[in-house]
C-alpha cells in the first residue's frame, strides 16, 4: 500500500546520538537532564495527607560513562509523567522514580536526583477572631539516590515579623523622658496618666520592626514515609510567636502588635529560637536555617545562619 505523504517512517531518521559527525569528547558530567518541568502532583503531608500543588521539577542522573555520548532524557520526563500520574509525591514515589532513572541508564549513569519546588497553602485562622485566610509557602523537596541510597531533604521558607530589641529600649527611653516633661510637678494623677498614654503626645516614639524570612533545610530520616511540611511550618511559627497574618479584624491586629511587643527579637536571637525548636526532633536528621530580617531602619538586611552541627552534615555557609 502506498504510504500518505508525511506518514510515519521512523526507519529513516537520523539517530544524531549514536551517529554524530561532531568529534566526540570523552569525560564524565555530574549531572544531566532537564529543569522547569511543570506539573501537577500530590504531595503526601504527615498531618493533612495528600494536596494538590503545582511543581516545577529538575531532574537529572550523572554521566559516568566517559565514552557515552548523552543520556535518554526524554526518558525522565516520561517517568516522571507516569509516576506522579498514578501516586503522591513521597520518599516511597521518589525512591521508585529514582530508581527507575538509574534502571534505565544502566551503563551510563550511577546516580539520579530530583527537586520539586512547589508553594504550599494552607489556611490559617486569625489571632483572636473568627476570620482565617490563606497562606502560601515556598516549598523544595530534593532527593538523591546512588550507592548510599535514597538522601531527601525538605525546604521550607517562613515570613514572620520582627521588632528590633534596641529601638524598643530607644522608643521608650523617649516615652519616659516626655512623661518626666508633662508630669514634672510630681503630682501624678491616674487618670490623667491613663488618658496621657493613648495620646500621640505622650507615645512619642515606636520601636521598628519589619517583615522577616526564616529559610530552613532539613534531611530527613530515612524511614520517612511522608514529608512533615505542615509540621516543620508550624514547628518554625509556634517558635518565633510573630507569624505573619492574613485576614484580620482590629482586635487581631492588636494581638498582633501584643505578640510583637512580647517578642522582640534580633535575628540572633530569632536564629537561637529555630535551632532550640528543630535540635529535639529526631525526623531531622541535619538541618540549616537562616533567618532575613528586611530591616526598615537599614537598606540592608540582618542575617544569621546556624546548623544542627552534625559531623560530616550541612556546612553553615550563606
Amino acid at each position: 500500500m502506498k504510504r500518505e505523504s508525511g506518514a510515519d517512517n521512523t526507519k529513516a531518521m537520523p539517530d544524531v546520538a549514536s551517529n554524530s559527525m561532531v568529534d566526540h569528547i570523552g569525560g564524565t558530567l555530574d549531572w544531566v537532564g532537564m529543569s522547569e518541568i511543570h506539573l501537577p502532583a500530590r504531595v503526601s503531608d504527615t498531618r493533612v495527607g495528600e494536596r494538590p500543588v503545582s511543581t516545577s521539577i529538575q531532574a537529572y542522573v550523572n554521566l559516568a560513562n566517559p565514552d557515552a555520548k548523552g543520556i535518554h532524557m526524554s526518558r525522565l520526563y516520561l517517568m516522571l509523567e507516569e509516576t506522579f500520574g498514578d501516586h503522591s509525591v513521597s520518599p516511597a514515589s521518589i525512591e521508585q522514580l529514582l530508581g527507575n532513572f538509574l534502571e534505565t541508564h544502566e551503563g551510563l549513569s550511577t546516580r539520579g536526583f530530583v527537586q520539586f519546588d512547589f508553594e504550599y497553602s494552607m489556611r490559617r485562622p486569625a489571632l483572636k477572631s473568627s476570620y482565617a485566610g490563606w497562606k502560601s509557602y515556598t516549598v523544595s523537596i530534593k532527593a538523591s539516590l546512588g550507592e548510599e541510597g535514597l538522601c531527601t531533604e525538605m525546604y521550607v521558607e517562613v515570613p514572620y515579623s520582627s521588632t528590633c530589641p534596641c529601638s524598643a529600649a530607644l522608643a521608650r527611653q523617649l516615652i519616659q523622658e516626655k512623661f518626666r516633661e508633662d508630669f514634672q510637678s510630681g503630682k501624678v494623677d491616674v487618670d490623667e496618666v491613663f488618658e496621657w498614654l493613648g495620646t500621640e503626645e505622650g507615645i512619642r516614639a515606636t520601636p521598628h520592626s519589619q517583615r522577616s524570612v526564616a529559610q530552613v533545610r532539613v534531611l530527613l530520616d530515612k524511614a520517612a514515609e511522608s514529608f512533615p511540611i505542615t509540621a516543620l511550618i508550624d514547628s518554625i511559627e509556634d517558635a518565633l510567636k510573630t507569624p505573619v497574618q492574613t485576614a484580620v479584624k482590629r482586635i487581631d491586629e492588636q494581638e498582633f502588635a501584643l505578640l510583637n511587643g512580647q517578642n522582640l527579637m534580633f535575628c540572633e536571637d530569632a536564629a537561637r529560637r529555630l535551632k532550640h525548636a528543630l535540635d529535639p526532633q529526631p525526623c531531622y536528621r541535619d538541618f540549616w536555617l537562616r533567618v532575613n530580617h528586611l530591616e526598615s531602619l537599614h537598606a540592608h538586611n540582618a542575617v544569621a545562619i546556624v546548623t544542627k552541627e552534625v559531623e560530616g552534615g550541612y556546612l553553615p555557609i550563606p
